[in-house]
């Protein structure tokens, strides 16, 4: 029998997306976003150059949305009922 697949980052009770990691590898690649987005502060300072940190973000961001659909539960829309 195959085993089940280890999901990073389990599907959300209600609603659409996922929720906090589940296993070590989810949290490592949270932790590595939340120093990325630190990070972000420092090269590029939101005062002088807002428009190279927003486009920062949004790729640090989308970064984690591809990381979290490839190794998370495939999503889908749940209701409370």
């Amino acid at each position: 029998m195959p085993a089940e697949p280890t999901y990073w980052f389990p599907a959300k009770r209600y609603g659409w997306g996922w929720g906090w990691p589940s296993t070590w590898q989810g949290r490592a690649v949270l932790a590595c976003f939340f120093a990325l987005v630190a990070a972000g502060f420092f090269f590029f300072p939101p005062r002088a150059q807002a428009a190279g940190f927003a486009l920062y973000l949004v790729l640090v961001v989308a970064l984690l949305i591809a990381i979290c659909w490839i190794k998370g539960e495939p999503p889908r829309s749940r209701s409370s009922e």
